[in-house]
């Protein structure tokens, strides 16, 4: 909040101490998440549990907020980095901003449609968003209070964020001129009155609410001023050589008599608005589906707003002015906050180069099989498939590598893929361009659909159609989330198809943030399979199209999991019980999780291992006792995707797309593809493995859905997952490194 009229220094520290008292006396169960909503049922008894009932199912939108409150606990977590600690602040911050846009977003639009049907939960529209907010209110609270912990120990460190009017007289002159010259001329304000009605807000923006008058004259006027964060723009400003931060919302709110000269400033708030981002395509009537989703991007800019966020102290006149303007008639749509709005800027921040207050500098090892190889084919060929595991072994030396050096390779005459989200500055877009530049047939199947990137994606095809890519836009009804590419060489014995298929995107950035694994390989199945699916992608025709090796999405996916599901009880072999073990990032399709209640229930042991959202309650007596769901939350987002069945002891691993999810399982073009190589195995057995062992980033869920971290039995330097990764591909590359100079020095003549 800001109020020009009351803020003052004394008031921060106030404020601090509060929270510091808060967190010392009242601070929450920080070791375990609130738990779905749902009163757990007397299900300790030997009656036959019915799984037509609602109780059975954890709510889709709670687990999902579940998941952020682990998130939030690395931020409150003492054993991780400060600024690290600041990062996920941001991170929460960005995810409850986008929770809004689309599940609360959803939500609107079917409770404004009148649909009453139930969740398979048990819950209607409004009843979930009901229940969304007061777990977002809770969790937006234990947000702040960490933040105002986390600020209070980052000044030990001499890194300040403060307000303008806490800077003395000599730092408010430099930050002014630097906002005169910088920053002044883009501001445009705008006056509400008769002639001028109330601006167009755009979503996530910051803005300031300016109540003002003449001098004299008892009536007041009102204007808004958006605050101009973006590029180049930063949203702190940071004092010359000194780390003391001050937010440019505040600096505009008492620098206001350059925007308003000769006019008396009453009040200055801070407000922020979030809009809806689902917008409605009917694809199949649509001739252009590029048309149809830049006309998409246009509609979802004025879209309704679903949440409008003020700073606390803002007076009933100018709430209601707000409220009124934006058409919100539920007052639950409107959020106080007491200090800053808008904290996913505080990645600006975190990104202070301090060593000390940061994770250890991380560089991806390159994988051991393709150290010091002239050509990745040959390293393909000759291992037959290798397993990628990012971000421990590198993106850049793996993938993209594969990528570029196929788009220069004489031999190489065809490169297909699948783009779903790729970086800004994609360098696999390039090497796409110059294998079209040289010759090489380039087609390139682009999801215009991907949530939040159908601007970036749209510039994008047009670039990559302008360099002669063969650009099409999958299949209508469908969005194409499946991760794959096949190139086709002609070696010297034959034309052979090479293919990289993955969990992840092909985006440089996020392989360095995200865990997902790939495969490349020169399987001449999954390449024949990988042929069909795209001619399938391309065409859009449906006709019957046999599949050998991997399990597509819709065609065949959901029968077969449920199949295999269902295999499971059957199959009691000798190599151990019966097992599934699944780690993805989101379990919530109804029918899956019936079946594995079910198999479960029959005597299975299963292992989930999921991100976010699941639907599962395990830990149920005579149904679900032999169910454990973790998950793992901690430095890298966890991503990638393992299936595993025993199958009485003909075991199967399969890496995927796709979570457990209706709309991937049933609106979505995914794949998953079968490991068969027994090295390959090995190391995913190693990671299911490593993560059921964890003891550091994992939480494990209990039947009420609450979640409760687990820890050491020795102590709290004992390293989790992730580390535990981290130095076992370091040592991997290492000791690849050290055979190769051995193998290099024994070459040599004597």
């Amino acid at each position: 909040m800001i109020d020009v009229q009351t803020a003052k220094q004394k008031d921060a520290t106030v404020s601090d101490k509060k929270a510091e008292g808060k967190s010392k006396t009242n601070a929450p169960d920080r070791d375990r998440t609130p738990a779905d909503r749902v009163p757990v049922p007397a299900w300790d008894t030997d009656a036959d549990h019915d799984l037509t009932d609602t109780a059975y199912y954890l709510n889709r939108e709670l687990t999902w907020l579940n998941f952020n409150f682990r998130v939030l606990r690395e931020a409150e977590d003492s054993r991780n980095p400060l600024l690290e600690r600041l990062r996920f602040v941001a991170i929460v911050s960005s995810n409850i901003d986008e929770f809004f846009m689309k599940r609360i977003g959803g939500l609107k639009q079917q409770f404004g449609a009148g649909i009453l049907e139930h969740t398979i939960d048990g819950r209607t529209p409004e009843e979930q968003i009901t229940e969304c907010y007061d777990s977002v209110r809770v969790l937006e609270g234990r947000k702040r209070t960490a933040l105002a912990v986390i600020l209070k120990e980052l000044r030990r460190h001499d890194i300040l964020v403060v307000p303008f009017e806490a800077l003395d007289a000599a730092q408010q002159k430099q930050v002014r001129e630097y906002f005169v010259d910088n920053i002044f001329p883009l501001l445009t304000p705008q006056s509400t009155d008769p002639a001028h009605p109330f601006p167009f807000v755009s979503n996530l923006s910051l803005n300031l609410l300016v109540t003002l008058r003449y001098p004299e004259d008892s009536t007041t006027s009102v204007a808004r001023v958006k605050v101009p964060v973006g590029t180049d723009i930063p949203r702190f400003l940071q004092l010359p050589g000194l780390d003391t931060f001050v937010p440019l919302e505040s600096v505009m709110a008492h620098n206001l008599d350059l925007l308003f000269p000769g006019m008396e400033i009453e009040r200055c708030f801070a407000f922020r608005v979030t809009r809806n981002a689902n917008t409605e395509i009917e694809e199949e009537d649509a001739e252009d589906l590029l048309a149809l989703i830049e006309t998409g991007l246009r509609n979802r800019r004025f879209a309704p707003i679903v949440r409008l966020e003020i700073a606390r102290r803002m007076n009933a006149p100018q709430r209601g002015m707000l409220t009124a303007n934006f058409g919100l008639q539920d007052p639950s749509d409107l959020f106080e906050v007491d200090g800053m709005l808008a904290l996913t800027n505080l990645v600006e921040i975190a990104d202070l180069r301090y060593a000390k207050l940061r994770y250890p500098t991380h560089h991806p090892a390159d994988h051991p099989l393709l150290l010091n190889v002239p050509s990745i084919f040959h390293a393909v060929r000759e291992a037959g498939s290798i397993l990628l595991h990012h971000p421990y072994q590198s993106f850049d030396t793996s993938v993209e590598r594969f990528i570029k050096e196929a788009s220069t390779d004489s031999q190489v005459r065809a490169i297909k893929m699948t783009l779903y989200r790729t970086s800004p500055d994609s360098k696999i877009i390039r090497h796409l361009r110059d294998a079209a530049r040289n010759g090489k047939q380039v087609a390139v199947v682009l999801e215009l659909k991907a949530s939040f990137d159908e601007a970036k994606n749209i510039r994008w095809a047009n670039h990559l159609e302008e360099m002669g890519v063969h650009v099409t836009y999958g299949v209508m009804g469908l969005k194409t989330h499946c991760k794959a590419v096949l190139v086709i060489r002609q070696d010297d014995d034959m034309l052979r198809r090479y293919t990289h298929t993955g969990t992840g995107n092909y985006h440089e950035v996020t392989a360095r943030q995200y865990t997902d694994l790939g495969m490349l390989t020169c399987d001449q199945t999954i390449g024949a399979d990988l042929t069909e699916l795209f001619n399938y992608l391309t065409t859009g025709y449906k006709p019957k199209r046999h599949y050998t090796s991997i399990l597509p999405a819709p065609k065949t996916l959901k029968q077969a999991i449920l199949a295999r599901i269902a295999r499971e009880v059957t199959r009691q072999g000798k190599t151990g019980p019966r097992l599934i073990q699944f780690k993805m990032n989101a379990l919530e399709d109804g029918d899956v999780t019936k079946a594995l209640y079910e198999a479960a229930k029959a005597g299975v042991k299963i292992d989930l291992i999921v991100r976010d959202t699941c639907r599962l309650r395990p830990g149920i007596k005579n149904l679900s006792e032999n169910v454990t769901v973790l998950s793992i939350v901690g430095r890298f987002l966890e991503h990638s995707r393992v299936f595993y069945f025993r199958n009485g002891g003909d075991e199967e691993y399969y890496i995927g797309s796709a979570d457990l999810m209706k709309r991937n399982l049933e609106s979505r073009v995914e794949t998953f593809i079968p490991i068969e190589d027994r090295e390959l195995r090995k190391e995913l057995r190693n990671l299911l493995d490593t993560c059921l062992a964890d003891r550091r980033n994992a939480w494990e869920m209990h039947a009420d859905g609450s979640y409760v971290q687990r820890s050491s039995k020795h102590d709290d330097t004992t390293p989790g997952l992730q580390q535990v990764l981290v130095a076992r591909a370091d040592k991997q590359a290492k000791e690849a490194m050290r055979l190769k100079k051995r193998k290099v020095r024994g070459a040599r003549p004597i």
